[in-house]
């Protein structure tokens, strides 16, 4: 573990953070620091991902849920609330099946139950295909760009090239095959915890049928809507996530 980040700050209750793909433990950084003065914030960086670019990257979304359930372990920590972003959305429904109620409050934010995302502004298959046929920089300058509303123009971009200036291509490469060959759709009439659906309405990476998917297969879920917002709601709007956070943490 000596290659991995992990940010663990703050106390109270564990609440444990997943960044999505091309992310890092930086992407959190408005709700860390609001959160960190009532709860104890876990929040690594994925292997080959943000600040733990020189970690060995993973190939499997399972693999990836049993990286964080191994920090977890190690941290002592038994019963938490959990968050996941994008493909860390995947990673959390994942970690829920294994660990069940240990789980205390799920949020899944700007995701999916299945990996190769129908109605997504390109296949998987399409962005494994240009990946290798761009090359690492370009791909990482025109993916990103779609997670904000204002594109390259917002003011909280520099956050998403900080968090994939050192994703090399076998990382992505290995994150897009993870994705696209993951499915948790059948799982999700299993997910008993208390659930917290979270998208932007101009969300061009996972449509509003994906997310009503979780809503609808969830039993014990609700899905908030942030208007006027892209994938990466958390950055464009920080406040009012944060206050769906914490209102659905409290109650």
């Amino acid at each position: 573990m000596s290659n991995i980040f992990i940010d663990d700050n703050g106390s109270g209750y564990p609440f444990v953070f997943v960044h999505g793909f091309l992310g890092s433990s930086e992407m959190w950084r408005y709700q860390k620091e609001y959160f960190k003065k009532n709860y104890r914030i876990i929040s690594p960086a994925l292997p080959g991902f943000g600040e733990s670019f020189n970690a060995q990257s993973l190939n499997s979304i399972n693999e990836m849920a049993k990286f964080i359930i191994n920090i977890i372990k190690q941290k002592n920590i038994d019963k938490f609330y959990l968050i996941g972003h994008s493909m860390g959305g995947m990673i959390v429904q994942e970690i829920a099946k294994i660990l069940g109620d240990k789980v205390e409050k799920l949020i899944c934010f700007a995701t999916s139950s299945i990996g190769d995302i129908p109605g997504r502004f390109e296949t998987m298959d399409e962005s494994i295909l240009r990946l290798k046929n761009e090359g690492i920089k370009k791909f990482i300058d025109r993916i990103p760009a779609k997670w904000f509303v204002k594109g390259h123009d917002d003011r909280e971009y520099y956050l998403c090239e900080n968090a994939s200036k050192n994703v090399s291509e076998e990382t992505a490469n290995n994150a897009l095959h993870a994705m696209k060959n993951w499915n948790g759709f059948s799982n999700l009439k299993n997910i008993k915890n208390k659930t917290l659906i979270i998208w932007g309405d101009k969300d061009v990476s996972y449509n509003y049928e994906q997310v009503e998917t979780l809503n609808k297969n969830i039993s014990n879920s609700k899905l908030k809507v942030i208007n006027g917002c892209c994938h990466n709601a958390h950055l464009e709007e920080p406040d009012k996530v944060n206050k769906i956070i914490e209102e659905f943490l409290n109650n």
